[in-house]
């Protein structure tokens, strides 16, 4: 298989890595599928790179997390009005009412988060280990662990500030 093909295959098998970062980092769905060209851009740029030492998804996580840091700080799109998502996944719209507020108020909380919060939650809510968490943001475990907790009290706090009760 040659390598373009390759490269290709792997996005296509770990898309949703895409997905959730550009959801992440930008509120808008053009500015999703901005971030997203771009992290595509940066992971075909250094595919030369991956010698296979960790799985691909894994690296694909860091090249990623570090082209949507270094692309929203570039753009400083940051912006201090915040409008619900337009685009829900299709597997949200047959949740109930209220498993889509609270996705909603979720995701409003996060786009308050600075870019290493972000990072953060991103990674556990894809399951990552305190360890995988601190090697993918190049930070200790115990520091982890540490912003991480503060980082869900924050969402926490965000969320009931906009009026929803756990």
């Amino acid at each position: 298989m040659n390598k373009q093909r390759e490269f290709l295959k792997l996005i296509e098998q770990h898309k949703g890595i895409l997905n959730k970062v550009s959801k992440m980092y930008m509120q808008h769905h053009d500015d999703q599928n901005d971030l997203m060209q771009e992290i595509i851009l940066q992971l075909w740029h250094s595919y030369d790179r991956f010698k296979g030492n960790s799985q691909f998804s894994t690296w694909m996580y860091r090249v990623a997390l570090n082209t949507a840091l270094t692309y929203f700080k570039k753009e400083k799109r940051k912006s201090n009005q915040f409008t619900f998502l337009d685009n829900v996944d299709q597997a949200i719209e047959n949740e109930s009412e209220d498993k889509e507020v609270q996705l909603k108020l979720f995701y409003r909380a996060v786009y308050e988060l600075n870019k290493v919060e972000k990072a953060l939650i991103f990674l556990f809510l894809e399951g990552q280990s305190h360890r995988d968490i601190a090697f993918n943001l190049g930070i200790s475990e115990g520091n982890a662990r540490v912003k991480l907790n503060r980082t869900k009290e924050k969402i926490q706090t965000l969320i009931k500030t906009y009026g929803y009760e756990f």
